[in-house]
């Protein structure tokens, strides 16, 4: 990264160590239930809770378990470990295993379906926190997320069920190219803690049938529904997302779904990013026209994490780090969406953003160093 980039990343590491993390342990944390609100409003007050969702603890979990031994974060391991009780104790379903989707604000069970996008969570948050802490509770907790999704999400194909009945009777949901995505950065988070020869063997079976059910033939871009299906789109911030998966993997890295997604990258940039203020457009019809223009901090964060496993991208990334920075960051936070033309249109910061701001900064701090 060249000298340029380094007084922006140092800026963008302080606002995130100092503001956005305490944030989640003062005024995001309900102490009461041990689980982090859904949302703070701009003034950094809980929005009034509607319910908590498994896969928000389970980000939150992620967050505080990649603190762990970092200088000045020495409050990260007790956090994970809270994170990591509430999970079980919330949201753990007894009677028929696997994780409810949320609980209401008395912490009694709400929505009692079970989906492949919090598993999927549940196994990256886990393998992050195990490789920590190695505690054995840790491990046991991955291998039953990962032996529920073998056992009761797997289509047989290399594809899972996106959303499951409590009992896990089918609601005929088919396969979604979001909890897929995932699902690959849970077995990849895996695989870079211990050697694991079933997940390995399912990561490669689940890019398989990515490029064949999922990639479009003529741009390479990654579908948000199965190829063939009514009304559907892609999104450039999870062509960006992909391509880091795969370009980042010894595993994926060469395979067709690889080569798809460096089509796919520069066709998204093409159409779906502003090359004078580094806007990420939110939706696009695969002819390229923008059917969502709503710019979302997590597309931002991961177009520019993307940029850094692209070489020649050094200028760009700069740009992209100077936007994330001058039009997302603030004093009091972050703007969690902007509209077409720049102008916020969210203000709350869900607790489910940091995660993306983490993955993003550490994937500068690996290419700086």
């Amino acid at each position: 990264m060249p000298s340029a980039s380094q007084p922006s990343l140092n800026t963008v590491l302080t606002h995130f160590h100092s503001l956005i993390v305490p944030l989640w342990q003062g005024p995001g944390w309900n102490a009461e239930l041990a689980l982090p609100y859904e949302a703070l409003n701009a003034d950094h007050r809980p929005l009034p809770p509607q319910r908590y969702r498994a896969m928000a603890c389970a980000r939150q979990l992620y967050l505080f378990a990649s603190l762990i031994g970092e200088p000045g974060a020495a409050f990260a391991e007790e956090r994970a470990a809270v994170l990591f009780r509430s999970l079980q104790q919330h949201f753990h379903d007894a009677e028929h295993g696997g994780w409810f989707y949320s609980i209401d604000p008395a912490g009694q069970p709400l929505d009692k379906r079970k989906d492949l996008y919090t598993h999927a969570f549940i196994i990256f948050a886990c393998a992050h926190y195990w490789a920590k802490v190695r505690a054995p509770l840790v491990e046991s907790v991955l291998n039953a997320a990962l032996e529920v999704v073998a056992e009761r999400f797997s289509t047989g194909d290399g594809l899972y069920e996106a959303v499951l009945e409590r009992n896990w009777s089918s609601l005929k949901s088919g396969p979604l190219q979001n909890p897929l995505m995932h699902l690959a950065e849970g077995f990849l988070a895996t695989l870079a803690v211990r050697e694991d020869t079933k997940a390995q063997a399912a990561l490669l079976a689940l890019a398989t049938a990515m490029q064949q059910r999922f990639i479009d033939r003529q741009h390479g871009v990654m579908m948000e529904k199965p190829l063939g299906a009514v009304d559907n789109w892609f999104e450039p911030g999870h062509q960006f997302e992909w391509f880091f998966l795969l370009e980042s993997s010894d595993v994926l890295r060469g395979t067709p779904l690889h080569a798809s997604l460096t089509r796919a990258f520069a066709y998204a940039e093409l159409k779906g990013v502003d090359n004078v203020s580094g806007a990420v457009s939110g939706m696009l019809a695969l002819d390229g026209t923008v059917r969502d223009g709503t710019q979302r901090i997590w597309a931002q964060a991961e177009y520019l994490r993307a940029l850094t496993l692209r070489p020649g991208s050094e200028a760009v990334l700069q740009r992209q780090l100077l936007a994330l920075q001058q039009h997302f960051l603030h004093e009091k936070g972050w703007n969690e969406c902007l509209d077409a033309e720049g102008v916020v249109s969210r203000r709350d910061m869900p607790s489910t953003t940091p995660y993306h701001l983490a993955t993003c900064y550490q994937g500068l701090v690996q290419y700086l160093g």
